[in-house]
């Protein structure tokens, strides 16, 4: 019999499959003890498990690419973390078996991570994937992961780790859901770019028996268990439907009454450009560069090494546009040599900006190294900083620009409600804003972008939010400058059409979205996106801002 199950919908299509699960965590080793003689023995089997599980998450991470090659190569340097080692070599003396020693330590870090505030949830469960990983390597028993299968299925699971979901096989991973994660989540922002249908925030996912037939619908978050053939045939026509429209829209972005609206990709590296400019991008709205300082915690990237891998995204883009994010470092991002280690909440502490202004040398070369990568080249580059909360953020920003001779525009980051409250007092000091609605959600309504408990209030049809981004709009129209949304919000076709009405200029998204957004707006003239925007705002709930949008322009 028929049942329908609500989730968030995070990547757009239709997957229809039996189920197949994760594979389970690894169990709980046994605390028994070892002689002390053995101790010495015991170390070196859990350092070499650690570097095995290190390598192979940088290799899983080349073979990505792009922002999954940052995410993996970020959790290699937690699995190698010191400290950690350090601890787990102290237990091994007093006793532990290797296996044991490394389960005890990473929960005893996990505690004090979970102490740190509810930000690091997300980083909770990259490090429970790399504890999994070394346990498994030291009892010898297969890795936890995407379970071997040699026909198409829809992956369930609690949560998914980067290492899995970076790797996953679309002609065989028809579309996942997760009991865990909300949209701005690692998962979703992964899949999304995979271009595999996914909902994440569904109660009871884990209990849907293996083998099951589902149908998913990853735009409304709906999941259909044991769907009638009246269902899948009306799921297939719908997804037929879209395929045929998305084949057809090509160009620029642009309203059906031809209001220009540049749809750029956002990318985590070199090896995110060949999926954009296939998307027909029309550049890049946030060049993500903590991919080149996440290669080494302990320093900064030479210059050299900077001046090259920006230079392959700029040289991408010629006449086109290219939005450079400087070093956003802190939080759920931390580098050894530029983050503070006591920071009692870290989310509300020294990051983004702050941490640049802290360490004005690293700035300074990064600047730098933008200005030498795009000597001689047609390309439009602009650069915004992080975490921007006021006038004084912005002209230190502005000032560091200059001083370093670069020769583009210099922007602002909207991510704290503060400046989009005071962005015509922001826009005094740099020509653009962008606005980052993951964080502004989250600092909006004090809700942790990666915990699923919250995801109501991570959704970016929050009418707050949409009231934010209007205030911002409207400063940079009374300003006569622009202002993008790079946040993921701007992969959402139908969001895409409000954000269009309340007065943003340009939407960047992953690459998988923009032929979507691009044949949705394409539908609907500037003044129904306007209808459509007030629409949304005049609602109390994200549920009915996005139903009244819809009503607005389905003509209802």
């Amino acid at each position: 019999m028929e049942t329908t199950l609500r989730g968030v919908g995070v990547s757009h299509g239709v997957a229809i499959g039996e189920v197949r699960h994760m594979g389970t965590a690894v169990l709980e080793p046994p605390a028994k003890q070892i002689p002390a003689d053995e101790a010495e023995r015991e170390q070196g089997r859990a350092r070499q498990a650690v570097e095995a599980v290190a390598a192979d998450l940088i290799a899983r991470g080349n073979l990505a690419g792009g922002e999954a090659q940052a995410v993996l190569e970020a959790q290699a340097l937690m699995a190698q973390d010191p400290e950690l080692m350090a601890d787990v070599d102290r237990r091994i003396v007093v006793g532990s078996t290797a296996e044991r020693a490394v389960y005890d330590a990473f929960a005893a870090y996990r505690a004090l991570l979970a102490g740190a505030g509810e930000y690091l949830a997300g980083r909770v469960a990259d490090l429970d994937d790399v504890r999994n990983r070394i346990v498994a390597r030291l009892l010898g028993v297969p890795m936890p992961g995407v379970p071997d299968s040699d026909e198409p299925y829809v992956l369930i699971a609690r949560d998914l780790a980067p290492a899995d979901t970076a790797l996953l096989d679309p002609t065989l991973v028809l579309g996942f859901v997760t009991e865990e994660g909300g949209p701005t989540s690692h998962s979703a922002i992964l899949a999304r770019a995979l271009g595999v249908p996914a909902v994440v925030a569904l109660p009871g996912a884990g209990e849907l028996v293996e083998g099951t037939v589902i149908a998913v619908d990853g735009s409304t978050g709906e999941i259909f268990v044991e769907p009638s053939a009246e269902k899948r045939a009306e799921m297939e026509k719908a997804a037929a439907e879209r395929k045929a429209a998305l084949a057809s829209s090509s160009g620029p972005g642009a309203t059906s009454d031809g209001h220009k609206v540049p749809l750029l990709a956002n990318v985590g590296g070199p090896g995110d450009v060949a999926a954009a400019v296939e998307a027909g991008a029309e550049g890049v709205g946030l060049f993500r560069t903590e991919f080149l300082f996440l290669d080494d915690s302990k320093q900064a990237p030479s210059e050299e090494k900077q001046v090259e891998a920006y230079r392959k995204v700029l040289e991408a883009f010629p006449e086109g546009r290219v939005v450079v994010r400087v070093l956003d470092a802190g939080a759920d991002k931390p580098l050894d040599f530029l983050t503070p280690a006591d920071e009692p909440n870290p989310a509300l502490g020294v990051r983004g900006l702050r941490t640049l202004l802290d360490h004005p040398d690293v700035l300074r070369t990064q600047l730098t190294a933008l200005a030498k990568a795009a000597e001689g080249l047609p390309v439009y580059l602009e650069v915004m900083a992080p975490m921007v909360a006021d006038r004084i953020d912005a002209k230190a920003f502005a000032d560091a620009c200059r001083e370093a001779g670069l020769r583009a525009k210099f922007g602002a980051m909207v991510e704290i409600p503060s400046a989009a409250l005071r962005a015509r007092s922001i826009l005094q000091e740099v020509e653009f804003l962008s606005l980052g609605t993951n964080d502004l959600a989250q600092y909006t309504f004090a809700a942790d972008r990666q915990v699923g408990a919250v995801s109501r209030l991570q959704d970016p049809w929050q009418p707050a939010l949409l009231d934010l981004v209007a205030a911002s709009a409207e400063a940079a129209k009374a300003e006569g400058k622009s202002c993008g949304v790079c946040g993921e919000a701007a992969s959402d076709p139908l969001l895409a059409c409000v954000l269009t009405g309340l007065g943003v200029t340009s939407l960047s998204m992953g690459a998988a979205s923009i032929p979507y957004v691009r044949a949705t707006l394409a539908k609907h003239t500037l003044a129904q996106c306007e209808r459509a925007a007030a629409a949304a705002r005049a609602a109390d709930t994200a549920d009915d801002a996005r139903a009244a949008a819809q009503a607005v322009l389905s003509g209802e």
